[in-house]
C-alpha cells in the first residue's frame, strides 16, 4: 500500500522535475556542470523509520485481531448454511424459506462488515504513511539544502544513480533524529 500511494502522488512529480531537469541541462550547457543531483527511495526511506515499523506493528496488531473475528464470523456463517443444508430435505417449506432468508441477510451483512474493514484499515494505512511522508519530505528538503543539492529526485525516476548520490538512508537517520 505504501508503494501505491506514493506512486500516485510523488512519482508524476519526481518524473516532471525529472524531465525539467534533463530539458535544463540541455539548453544550458555551462549550468549542468553545477548541478548536483541526489536519489532517494522514498518508500524505502519512510519504511525504514523507526516512527513507522512503530505505527505498523500497532496497525498489524489490530489488523491481526480483526482478521481472527472475520475468521470465527465466517467459521459459524458456514456452519449454518451447513446446518440448513442438512435441515432443507426435512423443514416445512415456509420454514425453509425463513431460514434460507436469515442466512442471506447474515452473508450480506458479513460481506459489508469485511469490506468496511478493509476500507478502514487501507485509509488508516493510508494516513500513517501520508503522515510520515509529509514529515519525510520536509527532512529531504532540508537533507538538499544543507548538502548543497540543486536537486533530490526519486530512485524510481531514473535508470541509473552513482550509489554515492543516494541519500535513503541518510534521510531515514535524519528523520530519526528528529523523533
Amino acid at each position: 500500500m505504501v508503494s501505491g500511494f506514493i506512486r500516485q502522488r510523488l512519482f508524476p512529480i519526481m518524473f516532471s522535475f525529472f524531465v525539467g531537469f534533463i530539458l535544463l541541462a540541455q539548453a544550458t550547457p555551462g549550468y549542468a556542470k553545477d548541478l548536483r543531483v541526489g536519489v532517494i527511495d522514498i518508500q524505502k526511506a519512510v519504511a525504514n523509520t523507526k516512527e513507522w515499523k512503530k505505527e505498523f506493528i500497532s496497525f498489524k496488531t489490530r489488523f491481526k485481531k480483526e482478521k481472527e473475528l472475520i475468521s470465527k464470523r465466517e467459521g459459524l456463517l458456514k456452519k449454518m448454511i451447513e446446518d440448513l443444508n442438512k435441515q432443507s430435505f426435512v423443514l416445512d417449506p415456509g420454514l425453509k424459506k425463513k431460514k434460507e432468508d436469515n442466512v442471506q441477510k447474515k452473508k450480506r451483512e458479513f460481506e459489508r462488515y469485511v469490506q468496511d474493514k478493509n476500507e478502514e484499515f487501507a485509509k488508516k494505512e493510508k494516513e500513517i504513511t501520508s503522515k510520515i511522508l509529509k514529515k519525510m519530505v520536509t527532512v529531504v528538503q532540508k537533507l538538499g539544502k544543507e548538502k548543497k543539492f540543486t536537486m533530490i529526485l526519486e530512485k524510481k525516476v531514473g535508470l541509473y544513480f552513482d550509489n554515492s548520490v543516494d541519500l535513503t538512508i541518510m534521510a531515514t537517520q535524519s528523520y530519526n533524529k528528529l523523533k
